[in-house]
């Protein structure tokens, strides 16, 4: 049930805005990275890979209207990406997109292998237990080494095989088989 992240690895919760621009975050500027208008992108998606190729991305610049920008090149460092838009030329260009979001929309996510699930498509999801009882909705999804935990109004969800045993997206439901206790 390991859940992917194309969005902020800071905070899982799903925007609740409904725009037609592109609404999965996949990287943000963190600064300028030399004199030639290049930036350094703090990469929030578990498919770094995706700036290698990286030809054209929506820029969500903090407080501004976004729009769809040209990527003349791109690459991977330790420490994130760095990457060169068209018409960001000089350092203080690069600067001023400081807190800018890369953003992608939902249908150029990655596919996933069956069993695996975006964070942002597992919150919102209404949880029911196997009995028909009502859980709650997902708000969040928290990301831990051995297993994510949904959480829910009523208390967390272990996303293991043994708790989790329906997720149906075109449903937007759960359905869980509660362990003893869980929502004592």
């Amino acid at each position: 049930m390991l859940s992917k992240m194309e969005k902020s690895r800071r905070s899982a919760k799903a925007d609740s805005g409904s725009s037609t621009e592109p609404d999965v975050t996949i990287g943000i500027v963190v600064g300028a990275f030399g004199i030639s208008g290049e930036v350094k992108v703090r990469v929030e998606t578990d498919f770094p890979e995706r700036f290698e190729r990286l030809q054209e991305v929506w820029l969500k610049p903090r407080g501004l209207e976004g729009r769809m920008v040209k990527v003349e090149r791109s690459r991977l460092t330790a420490r994130g990406a760095v990457v060169k838009i068209e018409g960001c030329d000089d350092r203080d260009s690069a600067e001023q997109l400081r807190d800018a979001e890369f953003r992608i929309s939902r249908v150029e996510r990655m596919e996933l292998e069956q069993g695996r699930y975006y964070v942002s498509d597992i919150v919102g999801l209404q949880v029911y237990t196997t009995a028909g009882e009502y859980i709650g909705s997902i708000t969040d999804v928290l990301q831990y080494p051995a297993n994510d935990v949904y959480e829910t109004e009523r208390g967390l969800i272990p996303a293991t095989k043994q708790v989790v045993k329906e997720i149906d997206l075109d449903k937007r439901r759960m359905i869980i088989e509660p362990l003893d206790g869980m929502f004592d």
